[in-house]
């Protein structure tokens, strides 16, 4: 059964660093992209990779601070967040089949999420 379960969340100091995992049981032939939603906040995009890793996006930002890749031997993505904000402070969701509709991207499937909260 095809599924996304992130992990690797938690409370790190600002300038810390994380780095999230996605289990993507079946989903190696999908783009795939990590999400995070802040408190009282929409949905973001985070980074988006494509299904063989040769392509990425970041949004601004994050960008030069935070990496996608992906192990599709492992079926897992990653996204290492390196110098953290306190405005990182997020769940983060990774997210397969993605699309990109009115300026938005958008997934078929959903994880359950993982909370990231950086402290000042």
């Amino acid at each position: 059964q095809a599924q996304l379960v992130e992990s690797g969340g938690g409370l790190v100091q600002a300038g810390g660093s994380l780095r999230l995992s996605c289990a993507a049981s079946g989903f190696s032939s999908f783009a795939m992209g990590w999400f995070r939603r802040a408190p009282g906040k929409e949905r973001e995009i985070v980074a988006t990779i494509s299904r063989g890793g040769s392509r990425k996006y970041y949004a601004d930002s994050v960008k030069g601070r935070f990496t996608i890749s992906r192990d599709n031997a492992k079926n897992t993505v990653y996204l290492q967040m390196n110098s953290l904000k306190p405005e990182d402070t997020a769940g983060y969701y990774c997210a397969a089949d993605l699309s990109y509709t009115r300026q938005r991207y958008g997934a078929n499937y959903w994880g359950q999420g993982t909370q990231v909260a950086v402290s000042s």
